[in-house]
Parts: C-alpha cells; structure tokens; sequence
C-alpha cells in the first residue's frame, strides 16, 4: 500500500551528481573495509585484478574495478563490464523484504561465469562483523549490548513480515 502510494505521486528523485560520486566512493570504502577483514577473499579477488563488475537496480548503476591488490575502486564511466548484475525486481519492499528473510533479490547475470563464480563466493561467505566494529569504538561490553539490540530488532522485524505475508491474500499458510 506504500509503495502504491509513493508511486502515485510519480516525483523523480533525482540526487546531484556529486553526492551519488560521493555515496559510491563511501560503499567502496565499505567494501574495502569488510574484505580487508576476510583473507580469502581477497585472494580470490587478486585473480580478477583488472575485471569490472556493474550492479544495477532500475536507472541506478554501481560499476568497480577489481585492483591488483584485490580491493575494489570505482571504475572509468565507460569502462565496459565484465559482469553485469541487474536486479530484476523493481519495489524495493519486495527487495527488504527478501533480504530479511534471509533471501536473495532475483538477479539477471551476464559475463563471464568465473567472476560470476567468485562475486557469488564473496555474497556467501563475506559478512561484516559490526559488533567487532563497534568495541573498536565504543568498548567491548557496549558494542555486544548495542549489537544485541541490533538483532532483536532485525528479529521482530523479521517475525512481523513473517506474519505479514502468511495472512495476506494469496500468501503462504501455515
């Protein structure tokens, strides 16, 4: 009902330029930090130094180039992929919602299969361990009660949109 809503009023959000350059450059960082973190994959990487991987979700393109070091850097506008991600479900409430139930949003790839192969190891097996993050930060004992907080957030959350889809219509039943 959201969704439909928000749609309806059909306004084109569009940021300027520099502040998607900047976002771009702050999720690189984000990647860089969450690898640096994994040595596996880092080696996996160093094999795909030089191939460009582009993500896409509607009119939104996140393009990176793999370095020799096996870290990301955003790539050339018009450097051509390698391997193209396109996310192919449009309402970004089906997309968190997939997500929350620890799912993957539907994807359309193309290119080459190896980077394919090694792009879908780094989606399986990376994860971000925020709460190590945090103690850095904050303290150990802090970072664990906020961290907690975090998942039982996620948790009821999670159970709401459970609930959700089983009594709306055409949804699972139990």
């Amino acid at each position: 009902m959201l969704e439909s809503l928000l749609q309806s009023f059909n306004i084109p959000i569009e940021p300027p330029a520099w502040a998607i350059t900047e976002t771009h450059r702050r999720i690189v960082l984000l990647l860089n930090h969450v690898l640096m973190q994994e040595p596996q994959a880092i080696e996996r990487l160093v094999r795909q130094k030089g191939r460009v991987v582009r993500a896409q979700w509607r009119q939104m393109t996140f393009t990176v180039v793999v370095t020799p070091a096996g870290l990301f850097d955003l790539a050339v506008a018009d450097a051509p992929p390698d391997l193209s991600l396109v996310v192919t479900e449009e309402s970004p409430f089906a997309i968190a919602q997939e997500l929350i139930q620890g799912g993957k949003p539907a994807v359309r790839i193309e290119g080459d299969v190896q980077l394919a192969a090694e792009v879908n190891w780094l989606i399986d097996h990376v994860r971000w361990d925020i709460e190590e993050d945090l103690a850095r930060l904050m303290g150990d004992v802090p970072a664990h009660g906020l961290a907690q907080v975090a998942r039982n957030m996620a948790q009821a959350v999670e159970q709401f949109v459970g609930q959700r889809s089983r009594s709306a219509p055409g949804g699972p039943t139990a």
